[in-house]
């Protein structure tokens, strides 16, 4: 049985245009209660700003959250993954990319977000399935 993102992901994403105000950004996030938003353009994703952005970027840089709009501080391009894969590829891009976030979206529609928290809760029983799997096809035939 194959484990894949579309099943696991989370589906209510907070998305701001890139013209929005970094303070306005985050108050959707902290109303939403994620660590990021998904930045669009012309109602297409292009980015992310994490909370590690905002902390890294106008707090460190000393910006104004007032003046500053998120495409600004944008992380981009977005790394992203498509709804039918399979939880380990998205494991892995998150591992290759150092992300902990990936949105899940086909011909630029964001269906949701996997999340390596999504995954860890997950990877138990995955690991266990697989090792089944793989124990089921090992043994020779009438054992």
């Amino acid at each position: 049985m194959p484990y894949l993102v579309k099943d696991f992901m989370t589906t209510e994403v907070p998305t701001v245009d890139e013209n929005t105000l970094v303070i306005e950004a985050a108050r959707i996030m902290d109303k939403s209660r994620t660590g990021f938003t998904i930045i669009l353009r012309d109602g297409r994703p292009t980015g992310m700003v994490t909370e590690h952005d905002f902390v890294s970027k106008v707090i460190v840089g000393e910006l104004n959250p007032s003046k500053v709009k998120v495409g600004e501080i944008t992380s981009s391009p977005l790394i992203t993954i498509g709804p039918d894969e399979d939880l380990l590829k998205a494991a892995e891009l998150m591992q290759r990319n150092n992300i902990r976030r990936l949105p899940v979206v086909k011909e630029g529609i964001i269906y949701g977000v996997i999340t390596a928290r999504e995954i860890a809760q997950r990877c138990s029983e995955y690991v266990n399935t697989s090792i089944k799997d793989i124990m089921r096809w090992s043994l020779p035939f009438g054992v």
